[in-house]
């Protein structure tokens, strides 16, 4: 069975400063932070959808694969299987209430808060959470076109993003994060390192793509 602090911090649904100078050049102080924050202010702020694709591992044990499709630029809402050790779930995510019943079972969806649908990871408010980095000492590396956003956070930090998000970590005394911003200013990857004081840390890693309008999620009925 997975442990109380395991389950809480599983995803629903865890360098060298950019230049941007010429060869040879100089590098000028903070170019890579404001490379990051100038995606971001241009990125779209329309609600749209991305496939998601989430895994929680201890040492090289999987503790849960997520998968499937989400909202984004807004509450987090969408549909995703989430598979663990005992079990195998399909799961529906709305405003008000999360659903979620065994995989191709036909019985009746159980029924939880919206805020179940919280993590490890504040998947609602990426944006936030990029600047939030780059205000704790942030470094940007450059992986291609895509930025790579780096820094060690601690649960209250978080919180100040996302309370239920940083409540979540409250056992953790660190996370070492990295999160990548595209080119339109979209984050496409979360990679965080969970630690803990006595125990395992734990890594979270999710990646968004495929991304399109948004999609209409409502509350599933029982067929």
């Amino acid at each position: 069975m997975i442990h109380h602090r395991t389950a809480t911090l599983i995803v629903a649904l865890s360098g060298l400063m950019l230049s941007g100078c010429a060869s040879g050049s100089p590098a000028r102080p903070n170019a890579g932070r404001q490379v990051v924050l100038d995606r971001l202010a241009a990125a779209d702020d329309t609600p749209y959808s991305a496939a998601l694709d989430a895994v929680t591992q201890s040492g090289t044990r999987r503790l849960q694969h997520m998968a499937g499709r989400i909202n984004l630029n807004a509450p987090l809402t969408g549909r995703t299987t989430d598979e663990t050790e005992q079990y195998t779930e399909d799961v529906v995510m709305t405003r008000q209430k999360v659903y979620r019943r065994a995989t191709s079972s036909h019985g009746v969806w159980q029924e939880f808060p919206a805020s179940t649908a919280k993590g490890g990871v504040p998947v609602d408010r990426l944006p936030q959470y990029v600047r939030l980095i780059l205000a704790h000492g942030g470094l940007v590396h450059r992986d291609t076109e895509t930025l790579r956003v780096s820094a060690r956070l601690t649960p209250k930090e978080i919180e100040s993003v996302d309370k239920i998000t940083g409540r979540n970590l409250r056992p953790a005394t660190a996370i070492d994060a990295d999160v990548w911003v595209d080119k339109e200013g979209r984050i496409v990857r979360i990679h965080q390192v969970v630690h803990f004081a006595s125990d395992a840390d734990i890594r979270i890693v999710l990646t968004l793509t495929k991304f399109k309008s948004a999609v209409s999620v409502s509350a599933p009925v029982a067929r």
